[in-house]
């Protein structure tokens, strides 16, 4: 069977190294807090702009938000005279909170997941008890986003696969010859993404990451995490699909679907949970919104006690 929306992203790809001008232009905003890379992606001959994974700054001690992060992205963006079409997300992050609602008020530009975010509020709005206000069909986005689907961003087209594994939800979105790949694939040196999250699952993201390395071997591959892999003192976040091939630890060409599912099981066991993943997904899955204030005017995220 033909992977129709891959042949249509290696078409696109090859035709962006052929031609500079259907390549996008990319600033990466690393935040050493979260070691989180966000994106702003655009398109030089309009201008249009995607900004791909926001961070909103959280102080888990004292609950406390903040906007330092996303204001540097609008700095950017308004320095260089950008137009934000799309606020992106390529899954219902644990690790970060979003800051899209902020830059949405702030630059617009509409915002989209993949369609799998109702899988994702079903579990987890069951795990915080959010009662039968939080509605669970992704209805708190403007745009859900199914494998194959396509977009233009100015003259550049956004073509979106779905990559799940990590999480059920999680999109690539391909421009020109670039590939967003989410928490999909990390560095070569440090690996994949865990996969022992509600609704993970080891073997469909060694599969999801293999479809991804059937792209063109130049294909740029731009991460959302860098921890520094023991061995290396700078943080990166950019690879290409050829790298990835010969180098990755974890996935690289010749490893199979079994021994990475050992590899990942045994590995995700010793990892401990994300030091942000209660306020993060309470607050993600709302589409980076608060949950609603009560009646002192204050929100609450509620910290499930022996749930996870």
């Amino acid at each position: 069977m033909t992977d129709q929306p891959l042949t249509v992203a290696k078409a696109q790809i090859d035709e962006a190294r052929a031609d500079k001008a259907k390549r996008p232009s990319i600033a990466g905003f690393f935040d050493e807090a979260t070691n989180t890379v966000s994106y702003v992606v655009h398109d030089p001959a309009t201008g249009q702009t995607a900004i791909i994974d926001s961070v909103l700054d959280y102080e888990a001690a004292s609950g406390r938000t903040s906007n330092g992060s996303a204001d540097r992205i609008i700095e950017y963006v308004r320095a260089n005279e950008l137009k934000v079409a799309w606020l992106l997300e390529t899954h219902a992050h644990a690790d970060h909170l979003s800051a899209a609602p902020y830059l949405q008020e702030q630059l617009g530009g509409k915002l989209g997941i993949g369609r799998d975010i109702i899988r994702v509020q079903d579990v987890f709005g069951k795990i915080f008890n959010a009662g039968s206000d939080f509605e669970r069909d992704g209805s708190q986005f403007d745009r859900l986003f199914d494998d194959g689907d396509s977009f233009a961003l100015g003259e550049l087209e956004v073509i979106v696969l779905h990559v799940p594994g990590h999480t059920p939800a999680d999109m690539a979105f391909i421009i020109g010859d670039a590939a967003f790949v989410g928490d999909t694939i990390f560095m070569p040196d440090f690996g994949t993404a865990r996969a022992d999250f509600p609704g993970g699952d080891a073997g469909q993201l060694y599969r999801s990451i293999r479809r991804l390395l059937e792209l063109p071997d130049e294909t740029r591959l731009f991460l959302c995490h860098d921890y520094k892999a023991p061995g290396r003192d700078e943080y990166a976040w950019e690879t290409t699909v050829g790298q990835q091939r010969e180098e990755n630890v974890h996935v690289k060409d010749g490893t199979t679907e079994e021994e990475f599912v050992a590899m990942r099981t045994d590995r995700d066991k010793t990892l401990a949970m994300p030091k942000l993943i209660l306020p993060s997904v309470q607050v993600n899955i709302r589409a980076g919104h608060l949950p609603e204030p009560e009646e002192n005017g204050v929100s609450y995220i509620k910290i499930p006690v022996n749930a996870l």
